[in-house]
């Protein structure tokens, strides 16, 4: 008896499935096309990789509510994405399941001075947020390396942080309320332009959900009067573990600056040769550090922080005296990671936090790993919280080097956890860290998270794969009303 040709039954499920949606998403919001689709085979994390079934490209939020409902009644799977730049995994697609592109959702829908707010659609670039109210003296203070690319939909997935979250926060921080659709197709909005809302903090509980429990249509983000001053130093130390010492000892100082951020010795030389800075070639660890505020407080902190720099041996030291030598300053270390790129074939870039005082100590024991691999990291990270950017560099085309990159990262992040830390600090979890879940919360704090999910999706069909390591049916976690979905858990697909 011939048995059944599987890739027929596949191809005949997409077009039945494409045809359906073409009805909700008119004229070219649906893509089936296997080169088209391939755009999208991957977010940020190139090591892997799988093809989506269908892209749907909706342009208006109806749009949105009714594709999310038609997969919600027939059990088809939604992979949300923005502009796909993050480094988690967290928008690789599925091969049986849809990829909800919302690239379209790119207007500034209001500016509001009075309350210092505005409302913008989730594929508004970060970057787009601050030039639309910049010549007002406005911006908006998280600030990704890639702001220039990632989508505000995408930070509130992530919770992203940048440069500038030691002082002004993460993204939970600066977003007032989103409205977001549901996997039954339900618009809601959750806060707004109010500072707080009363009840739950659902707001709190979406941000950094990962696409896991609903679909962002808009965002309302805080909006800042820019700094009356910004001055930069650039501070050159001849090891690791003095710039480390300088940033501790900045902070219990009681110094909150604007930014501080570290690179080591790869990522200097990487970030000179790229941008041309003017970074000092002798180092080995360079600190940027920012001062904000009114001038003449910008200009005693600064002494402050040359003192405390100088104490600990710093071999160079930089003030900036303009706006164009401060902006210098930042755009080698916001090109650090193309910059590193140049340096290696691959590069497999983490995201864990510590506590500020374990700096010197991590850093050592990285380089001991690095010689362990026998590969080669760059360190770029967000020194003044803690929150760390290896990037591990190997070549994928060297049969086991991937898989070495990869447990070298998973090393670094189980210590992370074991010095006090988190898995991660902005990149969320996606599938990168999955499997290290259990290092940190233990199964009755995995299960309790899995039951939130459960509340908003219980067939599991949002971004299913990502986050838990486990497969638990909702029922099995003590739902009031049994449902016969099951999250589904596939492995992924790796290049």
């Amino acid at each position: 008896m011939k048995m059944p040709d599987p890739d027929a039954a596949v191809i005949e499920r997409r077009l039945t499935i494409a045809d359906d949606l073409r009805a909700l998403v008119p004229g070219e919001g649906v893509i089936v096309d296997e080169d088209e689709r391939r755009a999208y085979e991957s977010d940020g994390l190139t090591a892997y990789r799988a093809l989506p079934l269908i892209v749907v490209l909706p342009q208006t939020v109806d749009q949105v509510a009714n594709v999310l409902k038609y997969c919600k009644e027939h059990g088809v799977k939604v992979v949300p994405r923005g502009a796909g730049t993050s480094l988690s995994g967290g928008a690789l697609p599925l091969e049986d399941g849809i990829l909800l592109g919302m690239g379209k959702f790119n207007k500034v829908l209001e500016v509001d001075y009075d309350n210092r707010c505005a409302r913008v659609q989730p594929g508004v670039t970060n970057l787009a947020i601050t030039k639309a109210v910049e010549e007002d003296g406005f911006y908006y203070a998280p600030d990704p390396s890639s702001q220039i690319a990632c989508t505000i939909g995408g930070n509130v997935a992530e919770n992203s942080g940048g440069v500038h979250s030691l002082k002004y926060g993460l993204t939970t921080n600066n977003v007032l309320g989103v409205e977001m659709v549901t996997i039954d197709g339900e618009i809601l909005r959750i806060g707004g332009k109010h500072l707080d809302a009363e009840g739950y903090d659902l707001l709190g509980l979406m941000i950094g959900s990962e696409g896991l429990l609903g679909v962002v249509t808009e965002v309302t983000v805080r909006l800042l009067p820019k700094p009356e001053t910004q001055r930069a130093l650039l501070i050159g130390f001849p090891s690791s573990e003095a710039g480390g010492n300088c940033v501790a000892q900045v902070i219990a100082s009681g110094i909150i600056p604007g930014g501080m951020e570290m690179m080591d010795r790869p990522a200097i030389t990487a970030a000179e040769d790229f941008i041309h800075a003017g970074y000092p070639a002798d180092c080995e660890a360079l600190l940027i550090v920012e001062l904000d505020g009114p001038e003449a407080e910008v200009n005693h902190l600064i002494e402050e922080v040359r003192q405390i720099a100088e104490n600990l041996g710093a071999s160079s030291l930089r003030i900036s005296q303009s706006e164009e030598e401060r902006a210098m300053f930042w755009a080698g270390r916001k090109a650090a990671f193309p910059a590193v790129g140049r340096l290696s074939p691959d590069y497999y870039c983490m995201d864990g936090t510590i506590p500020r005082n374990q700096l010197p100590h991590v850093l050592s024991e990285m380089t001991k790993m690095s010689k362990h691999y026998g590969l080669g990291v760059a360190n770029v990270f967000h020194a003044g919280d803690g929150n760390l950017h290896p990037l591990i560099m190997y070549d994928a085309n060297n049969p086991g080097e991937l898989e070495k990159a990869e447990d070298f990262g998973s090393d670094i992040l189980k210590l992370c956890v074991k010095v006090g830390g988190v898995l991660t600090g902005e990149h969320g979890v996606g599938v990168e860290k999955r499997d290290l879940m259990p290092t940190m919360f233990t199964e009755d704090d995995l299960k309790q998270q899995m039951r939130v999910k459960c509340a908003f999706d219980p067939d599991g069909l949002l971004n299913p794969g990502k986050v838990f390591p486990q497969l638990h049916r909702c029922a099995e976690l003590g739902r009031m009303h049994i449902h016969k979905g099951q999250l589904p858990f596939p492995d992924i697909p790796r290049f």
